[in-house]
Parts: C-alpha cells; sequence; structure tokens
C-alpha cells in the first residue's frame, strides 16, 4: 500500500489527526471534498476582502504553562513551528441583552478574562446572587473535571473505557445529564440567569437543553483569554499540511469519497466520485459520524450505524458577510464579539425569517483581530437558519439554485442586513459589500448533514454514548472530528487527536506535554 493510513476530510480534526500521524513517520493521504483545506478554518476572497467561515475566536493557545496554554503547545508540536496567535482584547465577548424598558434599550456586561473578574464584576452589579455565584462557578469547575473524564471514554481503549463506565457510570450520567437551567435556578436575577447564558451559540443550544458540562467547558476554554491566528484560520491547514506533506503524505482537494472499503470485514481503503480507489491499512473519518456510517457498506456493522443514524444533528445557521470601508476602529470597534439578544437567550430558534427579525445574533469582527489581515475590515454575523426553511430545496446543486431559492435568500439577507444597521448605526455607512449563507451553504462547502453547525447535537445522551468513539466496530476504521469528543475548533482537533493515539498509542505522551 502507498499509504500508512487515509483520512477524510481536512477540518481541524482531519488535519491533526494525519499531522500527528505524520509525526510518528506515517504517510497520510488526506482527501478533502471541497477545492479549499481547511475546512471550516478555511477563508474565501470576495472584492478584496476575506473572511472567515468557522472560526471567530479560540481559547487555550496563550502563553500560559500548564492546561492554559496546552492546546496551543498542541498545535505548534503538530505544525510546522509557524502558527502564532493574536489576542483579542481583554474583554473580548461583549453581551447586550434588548429591552424597550431598559435605559438606552438594552442592558450590556462584557465577559473578559480572567474569569475570576467576570465573576467580581457580576457580583458587583447582583450582590444579592454573589453566594449563588460562587455555588455556580464550584459547579462549573466540577462539570469541568467530569467532561474530561467524559471525553476520555471517547479515546481511550474499549475495554478500559467499559470499565471505568463501570465503576463511574452512574454519576457520570448523572452530571452529565444536568442541564445549565438546573444550574442557574439558585440565582434569583433574571437579568444575571440571561447573562450566564448568553453565550450558547458558541454551542448550539439553549440553556434548558445544553448540559452544564458543555457549558462548562467552552466557557472555561475562554478563562484566561481569547485569541485569533495571526493570518487568518486558513494558517491552520497551511502549518498542519506542511507537517503531512515533510513526512511523504499528500493532501487532495476536489476528492469527494463515495465509500469505505471494506476486505475480509476490516476498513482497507476508500473509493472516490471519480471511480478511482485509494488502499491503506488505516481508514479515518473526519467528514463526520454521519457520513462516515452513511459510506460504509449496509452490510457492516449495522448496529453500530443505526445508532449513529438516529442521532439528531446540530441546528443549522446563516452567515452574513460584511465588507466596509474606512477603520472601524474610527467607530468605536475595537475586535470584540457582540451576542445580542433581541428576545432572551433561552430563544435560539428563528423559525420564521421571512417575516420577523432574527432573535439572536453573533458578531465578529476577525479582521480587527489579525495584525495580518489583508484587505478591508470585515464582520461576520451569526444567526439560527432553520434547516425546514431550506429543505425544499436540498436537492439543488450549488451554482444551480432554483429561482425562489434565491429570492428567499435575498429577502432574509436584506433583512439581516438591516437590522444590522439598526444594532450598530456607526457602521450602517460604512457597508460596501454583503453577501449572506444558508443552510444550504454550508451542506455544501463542509459536507455538513442538514447545514448542521457542530456535527451532532451535544445532548447528555450524545456525550454519554459510546458509539462515538474514536475506534469504530469496523477494525481498520477510526473516527475523528467534533463527534469524538467535544465540538468547535479546539473540541474536533482533540477528536482528530484521539483518532491518531488510538492508532499509534505511544502519541498519549503528547497530551502531558
Amino acid at each position: 500500500m502507498k499509504w500508512d493510513a487515509i483520512v477524510i476530510g481536512s477540518g481541524i480534526g482531519g488535519l491533526c489527526a494525519a499531522a500527528a500521524l505524520a509525526r510518528s513517520g506515517k504517510r497520510v493521504l488526506v482527501l478533502e471534498q471541497h477545492w479549499v483545506l481547511g475546512g471550516m478554518t478555511q477563508t474565501f476572497e470576495r472584492q478584496g476582502f476575506h473572511f472567515a467561515t468557522g472560526l471567530h475566536y479560540i481559547g487555550g493557545v496563550g502563553p500560559e504553562a500548564g492546561a492554559a496554554g496546552s492546546f496551543g503547545r498542541l498545535l505548534a508540536w503538530l505544525g510546522d513551528g509557524s502558527l502564532r496567535f493574536a489576542p483579542l482584547p481583554t474583554g473580548f465577548d461583549t453581551v447586550r441583552l434588548r429591552d424597550a424598558t431598559l435605559p438606552q434599550g438594552e442592558f450590556r456586561f462584557t465577559f473578559g478574562a480572567p474569569e475570576s473578574d467576570n465573576i467580581a464584576r457580576l457580583k458587583a452589579l447582583f450582590p444579592q446572587d454573589s453566594a449563588a455565584l460562587d455555588r455556580y462557578t464550584e459547579d462549573c469547575r466540577q462539570a469541568r473535571r467530569t467532561a474530561q473524564t467524559l471525553f476520555t471514554l471517547h479515546g481511550m481503549p474499549k475495554l478500559m473505557a467499559a470499565l471505568l463506565g463501570w465503576l463511574r457510570g452512574s454519576t457520570l450520567r448523572a452530571k452529565a445529564q444536568t442541564t445549565l437551567t438546573q444550574a442557574l435556578a439558585g440565582i434569583r436575577h433574571p437579568t444575571l440567569r440571561k447573562l450566564l447564558a448568553a453565550r450558547g451559540g458558541d454551542y448550539g443550544l439553549a440553556p434548558e437543553q445544553a448540559p452544564l458540562v458543555l457549558h462548562a467547558t467552552v466557557m472555561g476554554s475562554y478563562s484566561r483569554g481569547a485569541w485569533y491566528p495571526v493570518g487568518g484560520p486558513r494558517r491552520f491547514a497551511e502549518s498542519l499540511g506542511a507537517t503531512v506533506r515533510a513526512a511523504g503524505g499528500e493532501l487532495r482537494t476536489s476528492s469527494t469519497v463515495t465509500s469505505i472499503m471494506i476486505e475480509n470485514g476490516r476498513a482497507c481503503g476508500v473509493r472516490l466520485q471519480s471511480g478511482s480507489t485509494e488502499a491503506a491499512a488505516v481508514v479515518i473519518s473526519a467528514m463526520g459520524a454521519h457520513n462516515t456510517a452513511a459510506a460504509l457498506p449496509k452490510d457492516i456493522a449495522p448496529s453500530w450505524r443505526a445508532s449513529i443514524a438516529a442521532m439528531p444533528s446540530s441546528g443549522s445557521y446563516l452567515s452574513l458577510y460584511l465588507g466596509f470601508e474606512g477603520d472601524l476602529r474610527d467607530c468605536g470597534v475595537d475586535g470584540a464579539n457582540h451576542w445580542i439578544y433581541e428576545a432572551s437567550p433561552d430563544q435560539l430558534d428563528w423559525p420564521d425569517p421571512l417575516d420577523t427579525d432574527a432573535p439572536s445574533l453573533f458578531v465578529s469582527f476577525g479582521s480587527l483581530n489579525d495584525p495580518e489581515h489583508q484587505g478591508g475590515h470585515t464582520a461576520e454575523v451569526l444567526t439560527d437558519g432553520s434547516w425546514e426553511v431550506f429543505s425544499k430545496w436540498r436537492d439543488s446543486r450549488l451554482g444551480a439554485r432554483p429561482e425562489d431559492y434565491a429570492a428567499t435568500k435575498s429577502w432574509i439577507e436584506e433583512r439581516l442586513l438591516a437590522q444590522f444597521k439598526r444594532l450598530f448605526p456607526a457602521l450602517a455607512e460604512r457597508i460596501v459589500f454583503h453577501e449572506l449563507a444558508t443552510p444550504l451553504s454550508h451542506a455544501a462547502f463542509a459536507n455538513a448533514p442538514q447545514g448542521a453547525m457542530y456535527g451532532l447535537r451535544m445532548t447528555a445522551e450524545r456525550l454519554l454514548d459510546q458509539a462515538l468513539h474514536a475506534r469504530t466496530p469496523v477494525p481498520g476504521l477510526y473516527l475523528a472530528g467534533q463527534d469524538v469528543t467535544s465540538l468547535g475548533i479546539q473540541g474536533a482537533a482533540m477528536g482528530g487527536f484521539l483518532a491518531a493515539a488510538a492508532v499509534q498509542p505511544r502519541l498519549w505522551k503528547q497530551m502531558s506535554q
């Protein structure tokens, strides 16, 4: 066989898996169905503006020793040494709770680092909930410890995972089933509860659905600050891809895998849409659990495939890309993200985008956080985009969508644009470019079932389900990416590394560096 391993998908999960194996001396072939590497870390250009598609900020890559900088150290080891990160403003997440009864129509609070400063400022604003904030902080600390155990279960040898599950299963299950709403029940002031739940878009679940272990893990990743990759998110594919190539591997774009080949019950390679095949003793799928199960022959691991197929996808979303003239700092914008709620953080869904404003918006100004950004300044505006609204066009092709889709998309784009201008009046006249991406765009470019933002929905059941293990029931086939452990860039990267460590156990020692 020409390749030691084949990795399907060049998102951060696939790239980390491939680079880790390359560091172990393996020749790896990475196959990407899109014409650009990087998955949701890719960037694209329109009229001189450069936009990020899925990375807006990241934690764990600072200069600190210990866990606070562990992700950055892992990336440095996996890559070619060229990855660098620039810090966002100290206050990097501004929450805006819109309410016409409030002075100036909204309540604002900016989260930053360290996390202890956030809690101190919240106590000053809500002194009656001081003790409750301490309990919430301790609950989150314990939840993060539980999360580490849960995520490790998905990567360790299955016999060990089964034993740990037997010893601690009931405790882990109870903690995984505790929701954010339950954790916030002791906080009396409704505004404080909303503030603490307001960044749920980082994991795509409303408080009553979000496991506390998920909320605590994602929020905890920013406890020492937030960063942005210098040169933009595309630098991940460049740096990690260089490691793969240096070990004799290859990264191919426009290479859609249609099926995973099985011989004598073992994965032995892949078949491409072109009809050609590639062989390897190890196949790592970073194209998502749903796509992986669908690529297997129907008589292979039927119960596992059925279990995966029954898991719901996470929500889909809309992205409005904006290009501006001039320097946005002149308008008081400093690079912080904005979480804006026209309704309550309990409502993330936007079921009727044709007739109502979006109930919530996430606005990121990535160009301000990249010291090497090229072209004009940009913003990405994200909001929920119900798959049901767009599913009737799911069989249409990119570049050949029907007229009624184009009309619907245009209507929603103008509505979102008007909403942004109302919320950022100082920037309204600076906008010189805008373009909307729908769930169909995400499905096409990222091969995401139903345009899902975060792969499988991160419920308690999904956290506990051992079907989502780096080792699949098919010998030689491994699962990587955010469906293995946690979601987002860091979660997907760790899912990729766990898959590589399942192939090469000596990689585990790198986790302690």
